[in-house]
């Protein structure tokens, strides 16, 4: 299982960025993928789910209305929309995927939310 994400940054409070996640080495299609994040001096927490088919989704109560988590399996990738963003949301955002009984990441991508 391989887990590449990308399309982090420095943006200001209120602006916007998408994250993608590339996977590969397992069948993309049949397994729901999540997005975490880790900031600063914190524990890695939970922000979204998605599940295989991109049918139903769940978010974070920290970022509910906010961002949105998608999925294209034509292209292996999952997405997090992060619209309206706070300087708390200033974290390096992992995605996960639970394969085989194990967890695996990505190296994870850096957003800073600051003006």
């Amino acid at each position: 299982v391989q887990l590449v994400e990308s399309g982090g940054g420095l943006v200001q409070p209120g602006g916007s960025l998408r994250l993608s996640c590339a996977a590969s080495g397992f069948t993309f299609r049949n397994y729901a993928m999540s997005w975490h994040r880790q900031a600063p001096g914190k524990e890695r927490e939970w922000v979204a789910t998605i599940t295989s088919t991109g049918g139903s989704t769940d978010y974070a109560d920290s970022v509910k209305g906010r961002f949105t988590i998608s999925r294209d399996n034509a292209k292996n990738t999952v997405y997090l929309q992060m619209n309206s963003l706070k300087p708390e949301d200033t974290a390096v955002y992992y995605c996960n995927a639970y394969v085989s009984r194990k967890s695996s990441w990505g190296q994870g991508t850096q957003v800073t939310v600051s003006s």
